[in-house]
């Protein structure tokens, strides 16, 4: 049985700048909307550092019994993609396609829960066009004479909040129509912007009754969350969005204004925002020369356990610096998490009415630590450090336990707290870890046997057996298997 929270599960909301209280529209119901990738380009592990903390966020809101819809967005039209898929000559679609495919191949590989549903930029166009048309049947977009729709945000007096932007200087009537434009440059954005050349070459562009043009990026996240949380549950207000740092402003801004503005309600209840990635000490960027994708570290053969566990060990409000010595480190941990699990395993099966009163306590504390750790805003850090610690009490008491005492508790919350961390060593990983130790192991027996230290080799034997390897003597050498 696992034990209630032991408090409100408390998140940092970038909109009030206090932690709070998860307060759900519909309890237990929480509607999760977390910004995708886009698909232009690989998905970098600084994009993934962003992924893997809202996978956290959603494995401890199941963890607490919440039931998450988890919507992620993925973008197929921007700037960026329509600008790389005329670099290469090809239609969008087909240039985003094998982008798409590999972020959920980096996505599996990193072990995050897949969302519920993946809205598609190019596949909800017709709830963008219904999108602006509400906000100029509300006054509060117009038409420029470039043949594009702009939002007005003199007309949301509250523009500005989520960023705490000062807006006294803001330009009436000045207009930006790039996705991405200057930090604190609050100018009425594009909504839906005219189709050019370059957009039709590439199959960017779309009737509407305000003109043949594609959607602006900051619209495509309101229209996709919206018409999804709609549709499914009739509301409009998502119960948490989250997403990198670096989109509080224009992306998130924009996004509260061309919301609010069209429904009326509050666009979102708690908006959470992790940090950036650094390498080495510095920010990640093709310019530094130190850009990593997921699939680069899947070709050096990084377990994600070890790339997980080494983001979890600084708090998702944090900058993380990715550098060698912390991942040989994370590889360190898993190795022993997975080692520790494995004697679990090997504990033979207690008698009836063994002892677990020095193991019970240990794992009892352990899941209260753990729990009370990510209730207080996702404290990662410090649950792995009552993981850790956890870890160390077992294995003490069960050397210095006399007989085989009852670890089923232990085994249990060292298997509840993996559904939340997920950072054991893939199975892939542990077998050739095993595969090393054991050669290793039938290398020191066979010295052992050839000095006639025939106690050193017996010992070495039983510990191969303790951990299910098997040996069989032949003439052309010492053979093992599992079993």
């Amino acid at each position: 049985m696992v034990p209630p929270l032991p408090s409100p599960l408390q998140l940092y909301n970038t909109l009030t700048r206090r932690v709070e209280p998860l307060t759900p529209l519909q309890s237990p119901r929480v509607t999760l909307y977390t910004c995708g990738p886009t698909v232009w380009n690989y998905a970098h592990i600084g994009n993934f550092r962003t992924f893997l903390f809202e996978d956290l966020l959603r494995r401890f809101l199941e963890f607490a019994g919440y039931e998450v819809f988890h919507i992620m967005n993925l973008t197929d039209v921007d700037d960026r993609t329509i600008k790389a898929a005329a670099a290469a000559n090809n239609s969008l679609d087909a240039h985003t396609a094998p982008f798409v495919t590999a972020f959920f191949e980096d996505r599996d590989y990193l072990r995050i829960k897949p969302a519920h549903v993946y809205p598609r930029a190019t596949q909800t166009v017709p709830a963008m066009v219904e999108l602006v048309e509400r906000l100029l049947e509300r006054g509060v977009a117009y038409a420029g004479e470039d043949g594009s729709v702009y939002f007005a945000i003199a007309k949301f007096p509250s523009y500005g909040r989520l960023s705490q932007l000062d807006t006294r200087q803001l330009k009436i009537g000045a207009r930006v129509a790039s996705d991405e434009y200057a930090k604190d440059d609050p100018r009425d954005f594009a909504l839906w912007k005219r189709a050019s050349p370059e957009d039709e070459a590439v199959g960017a562009a779309w009737d509407a009754p305000f003109g043949r043009g594609r959607p602006g990026w900051h619209l495509e996240c309101s229209a996709m969350s919206l018409s999804e949380i709609r549709r499914r549950f009739g509301v409009e207000t998502l119960d948490i969005h989250a997403g990198g740092i670096d989109l509080v402003f224009p992306h998130h801004e924009d996004e509260i204004a061309q919301s609010e503005a069209a429904t009326g309600q509050p666009f979102v209840r708690h908006w959470l925002h992790g940090e950036f990635l650094n390498v080495r000490g510095t920010k990640m960027s093709k310019r530094f020369g130190n850009f990593l994708t997921a699939r680069d570290l899947r070709e050096q053969g990084v377990d994600a356990g070890a790339l997980r566990l080494l983001f979890w060990q600084t708090h998702y409000r944090q900058s993380l610096d990715f550098n060698d010595a912390a991942l040989d480190g994370a590889r360190e941990g898993v190795k022993r998490l997975g080692e520790f699990r494995e004697r679990l395993v090997q504990v033979p099966a207690p008698r009836a009415g063994a002892d677990s009163s020095g193991i019970d306590p240990i794992a009892q504390r352990f899941e209260t630590d753990f729990r009370a750790a990510l209730a207080d805003d996702l404290n990662a850090p410090r649950a792995v450090a009552a993981l850790f610690d956890f870890v160390r009490a077992v294995n003490r008491a069960l050397d210095q336990a006399s007989t085989a005492p009852n670890v089923r508790g232990a085994l249990d919350a060292l298997d509840r707290s993996m559904a939340v961390l997920d950072v054991l060593p893939s199975m892939k990983a542990a077998d050739s870890e095993l595969t090393a130790w054991v050669e290793q192991q039938l290398a020191a027996r066979e010295k052992a046997r050839k000095a006639k230290d025939f106690r050193e080799a017996d010992r070495i034997r039983a510990a191969l057996r303790a951990r299910g390897v098997e040996l069989e003597d032949t003439p052309g050498g010492t053979k093992w298997r599992v079993v």
